[in-house]
């Protein structure tokens, strides 16, 4: 698989098989995504992986959360703006009615909305996820840095045969990731990932991009 065809490729997949992955493609992947760049190469990523029985107890605790009601904990930082301007809020609107609809949920079911989001605390059935953490004295640059390191962690998935779901939703429950994890206290939890063979039977609708000229200007000499 070539560069282009991973990116083009790549997609937030949530649906796995319970087919497991190789520790050893684990690690070619990992080992290969260490080389994403880093401002003065500071590699400001800490990344847990978990599979097995680690993995289904961390997804039992969060299940037991989601089922007794539990408020989610407090954010150690913000998803997304308060108020989004235009065109960020129109293009959120339209992913999750493309989301929702995907799923035959209608916008006002709320209720059908919350469970499809408790799927995330299952890691959608995936048999792998990764925890992707960063010191909480870096800034913004560095959150950057883990930015270009999990993608290229998701386009090396690619390259094996294996999808991926980035989920910043785990942020909400990193209490209940610290108690299976027992990360040091200097990190923050950025997000989650969800890693494994696709489930084709699960139905999708593959979100758009911007036009090239919303998103990119050309400033010729």
């Amino acid at each position: 698989m070539d560069v282009y065809e991973a990116v083009t490729s790549r997609r937030a997949v949530r649906g796995f098989t319970d087919q497991p992955v190789p520790r050893e493609v684990l690690k070619r992947v990992l080992c290969a995504a260490a080389w994403a760049p880093s401002g003065s190469n500071l590699q400001p990523w800490r990344a847990y992986v978990l599979t097995g029985r680690p993995l289904a107890e961390l997804k039992r605790r969060a299940g037991e959360r989601v089922a007794a009601g539990d408020p989610w904990d407090e954010r150690e930082y913000e998803m997304y703006p308060a108020a989004l301007k235009s065109p960020y809020h129109e293009r959120r609107s339209a992913f999750g009615h493309e989301r929702y609809s995907a799923l035959g949920i209608a916008r006002e079911d709320w209720e059908a909305r919350q469970r499809a989001a408790a799927a995330n605390w299952d890691c959608f059935g995936a048999p792998a996820a990764l925890f992707c953490y960063i010191d909480r004295d870096m800034g913004r640059p560095q959150w950057s840095d883990v930015g270009m390191y999990l993608q290229t962690v998701m386009l090396l998935l690619r390259a094996e045969g294996l999808h991926s779901c980035p989920q910043m939703a785990w942020s909400v429950y990193r209490r209940t990731v610290a108690e299976v994890l027992s990360p040091p206290d200097d990190l923050i939890l950025f997000c989650g990932m969800s890693i494994g063979f696709e489930d084709a039977t699960v139905g999708y609708t593959r979100t758009g991009r911007a036009p090239l000229d919303e998103t990119v200007t050309f400033v010729d000499g």
